[in-house]
């Protein structure tokens, strides 16, 4: 099965590693120059707007709609880290931002103006960037938004050698808490591009003037700084390859590790076509290469001392078990300690929602509802499966496994079967008992359609990171690293605490066949371990309803999806 984050989940923390790290060396040894902030009292972030070159080159590729810029702009971090919390109560209340400031053992709170941070994707509107032809006439002028866990690097040798904090900004519209940080010693990239609105420039030279927008400067006391840089335009013929240029400006990714599965809106990128490998990219999404959102200074990342669960140390940083399977079954008798943590398997509202055609090998002609749909784990224990086949069959034995306060394996019982998708697309090993979903009627009791699938885990989607035991660098983030293969002999599928696995529902069986319903209201239910066959703290929080209306006429049917209190993602 695949899946995506939803749509528009790559618009944060997607940047070059080759750009983080220029950081390193160019900012470094730089002086502070005129508009250096004022020394910050003990415990409070001393932050600076830097560029790390003073030229990038981006490059537009024929027949495409324009260029993503990167212009290696950060936002520098010393003399105490740069926390945010960001939560909501439910979906009924409003996001509440707080920065946590950190003095040794001292920790304050000082809560940002309210209205101030909309969603978990950032601060918005932080960066203003205005774009001169080399005719000095503005061509481009815009505003971005800044996740403060996009791709990072240190400033100087003697900084913590690794981030503890989370490597993107969820933009999952039911995220519940964030945690936004950057380290001190360290710089934040601030540029972020939309995948949707790529800028119209023609190739050429250009400067680009950046700043700080000013309820920022006197929120965080950064100094007003405005950063020049360069930028050349190169136009890229077909099968003529490109570059990242100076500053990172291209598209090219390389290293680290996943961060969602959400590539919407890449179809006409030339420059990625060799990475689809023929997949399927629908409206909403699927199986889309994904660009690493970290810098090579986190590869290494559980390395350095500060991290762990000692006295001292923030939640967030614990390792997560290893996903490396068992190498044989368990033996003795099934079960664990009553008080054995567990999981706390949850469903979100189903979003992303549309009536599409047929596509993908679905029946032409014919009316689908495509959703996407979430369950995660609010903990305090990972959802952890291990699956054991036996030889030659396509068709694995699985096992949930329980673990202690300091990660020892306590106990196991058996958690149905995990069984091989050969589909073009798939081709990986799925658990057959994490999920269902219903079509409801108006009265909200009889199912008129229902699908029911299997799914290979991953911690796709960052839902709450403030629960308790919240994994804030979980491993397995995308289907290359835990789904297995044809000749796997076992598997091992976690979803850790605090994140929530999406799939985006298009392909046959995935999607309600609404061919000749009949207009009206239904509900689209979603229900987290429907046979119960895994252990939980929790099992009533595992079903979700959301609201859709159905309308028009067959072969144009139309739906409509009314909020979930004050979330309107339909």
């Amino acid at each position: 099965m695949t899946r995506s984050q939803h749509r528009k989940g790559i618009k944060r923390g997607a940047f070059a590693a080759g750009a983080a790290l220029t950081v390193v060396a160019a900012v470094a040894g730089s002086a502070p120059g005129a508009g250096a902030a004022p020394a910050s009292p003990a415990g409070t972030p001393k932050l600076k707007l830097v560029a790390a070159s003073k030229a990038v080159t981006a490059d537009r590729y024929e027949g495409n709609a324009g260029v993503y810029l990167d212009l290696g702009t950060y936002v520098t971090v010393d003399n105490a880290p740069l926390e945010l919390k960001v939560t909501r109560k439910s979906y009924k209340d409003p996001i509440v931002a707080q920065q946590i400031l950190r003095n040794g053992s001292k920790v304050t709170t000082k809560t940002l103006p309210a209205g101030l941070v909309k969603d978990f994707g950032g601060l918005p509107d932080f960066l203003e960037v205005s774009i001169k032809n080399a005719a000095g006439v503005e061509v481009q002028k815009s505003k971005s938004n800044f996740c403060l866990n996009n791709a990072s690097g240190r400033l100087r040798p003697d900084a913590p050698a690794t981030s503890h904090y989370p490597e993107s900004c969820s933009t999952n519209p039911f995220t519940l808490g964030s945690v936004w940080g950057v380290e001190k010693g360290w710089a934040a990239n601030t540029s972020a591009f939309d995948y949707d609105r790529p800028l119209d420039l023609a190739a050429g030279e250009y400067t680009v003037k950046v700043a700080v927008a000013k309820k920022y400067r006197d929120l965080f006391g950064i100094p007003d700084d405005r950063p020049t840089i360069a930028l050349t335009v190169r136009e890229i013929s077909d099968g003529e390859e490109g570059g990242t240029g100076g500053g990172g400006a291209g598209l090219t990714r390389s290293g680290a590790h996943g961060a969602s599965h959400d590539m919407a809106g890449m179809e006409g990128m030339a420059s990625m076509a060799g990475m689809a490998g023929g997949h399927h990219y629908g409206p909403r999404g699927a199986d889309a290469p994904t660009p690493s959102a970290l810098s090579h200074a986190l590869e290494a990342r559980g390395l350095a001392h500060h991290l762990g669960d000692g006295a001292g140390h923030t939640d967030g940083s614990r390792v997560a078990p290893a996903l490396k399977a068992a190498t044989a079954r368990p033996t003795g008798r099934a079960g664990a300690p009553a008080n054995v943590p567990k999981p706390d398997l949850r469903s979100l509202p189903a979003w992303d929602i549309a009536v599409t055609d047929g596509e993908d090998g679905d029946v032409a002609g014919k009316d689908y509802l495509a959703f996407s749909a979430n369950v995660w784990n609010a903990g305090p224990a990972p959802l952890v499966v291990d699956g054991f086949r036996k030889p030659g069959a396509d068709l694995m034995d699985s096992y949930q496994y329980f673990y202690d306060a300091k990660g020892k394996q306590v106990g196991y019982a058996p958690a149905g079967t995990m069984e091989w998708d050969p589909r073009i697309g798939h081709e990986h090993w799925h658990f057959t008992d994490f999920a269902s979903y219903r079509l409801l009627a108006a009265d909200q009791k009889e199912i008129v359609k229902s699908g029911k699938e299997a799914f290979c885990l991953a911690n796709t989607d960052a839902i709450d990171y403030t629960v308790k035991n919240a994994n804030w660098h979980p491993n397995n983030t995308d289907l290359s690293t835990a789904c297995g293969q044809q000749n796997s002999i076992s598997v091992r599928e976690v979803l850790d605490v605090g994140s929530g696995d999406t799939y985006t529902q298009y392909r046959p069986g995935q999607s309600f066949d609404i061919t000749g319903l009949p207009n009206g209201t239904y509900y689209i239910q979603v229900v987290a371990n429907p046979a119960n066959r895994l252990q939980e703290t929790n099992t009533k929080n595992n079903v979700s309803l959301r609201k859709v209306v159905l309308g028009g006429t067959e072969g144009a049917r139309t739906v409509s999806v009314p909020p979930v209190d004050l979330v309107n993602a339909p």
